[in-house]
């Protein structure tokens, strides 16, 4: 049977230890899989860190990642969801000549007509702040490169599921020992 690839994000809580990200990478890199994005973060617990993973594979083939990262020792916990069933976005920024701000009245309609914020401006540039969704950041970005960036840097996904996961109480449990 031939299962569909998709986009799933996996979610690894560990303890915060040197060398955890090249095992992870490993993990991914020995079964030539591309990593989209990956975020880490501290987790709702302290001292307790958060990998926010996104890759294009089957079910199947997350299914034994998790699995895969459970065996690691630092790793507390490891989901894998589907974008369905999660909430997500991502954040971007842009740095683009001051001058275009003032002098390209199609600037400013772009930043109000995409929510974007207006983060900093001098004489020489000025930084936007855009969050969404990929679709939405890489459109943003198509409609500036027409009038030239200096800099843009995107984050990776950062997601929550929308069903309660008690992975909090397990956490805590953990915390606790």
């Amino acid at each position: 049977m031939n299962e569909d690839i998709k986009s799933y994000t996996i979610s690894i809580y560990t303890e915060n230890n040197v060398g955890l990200l090249n095992r992870i990478s490993a993990i991914f890199q020995r079964r030539k899989i591309n990593i989209e994005s990956l975020t880490t973060s501290q987790s709702e617990i302290e001292n307790v860190n958060r990998f926010v993973i996104v890759v294009d594979i089957t079910e199947s083939q997350a299914a034994k990642i998790v699995k895969q990262f459970e065996k690691q020792i630092e790793v507390i916990r490891a989901y894998y969801h589907t974008e369905d069933e999660t909430i997500f976005t991502e954040s971007c920024m842009f740095k683009i000549k001051s001058n275009l701000l003032f002098e390209e009245p199609q600037i400013q309609n772009i930043i109000k007509e995409s929510n974007t914020r207006i983060v900093t401006v001098n004489k020489t540039f000025f930084v936007l702040e855009k969050s969404g969704r990929r679709h939405e950041i890489e459109a943003l970005r198509a409609a500036f490169n027409k009038f030239g960036i200096m800099q843009f840097v995107r984050s990776g996904r950062i997601a929550v599921t929308k069903d309660e996961m008690k992975v909090s109480e397990l956490l805590e449990a953990f915390k606790n020992q």
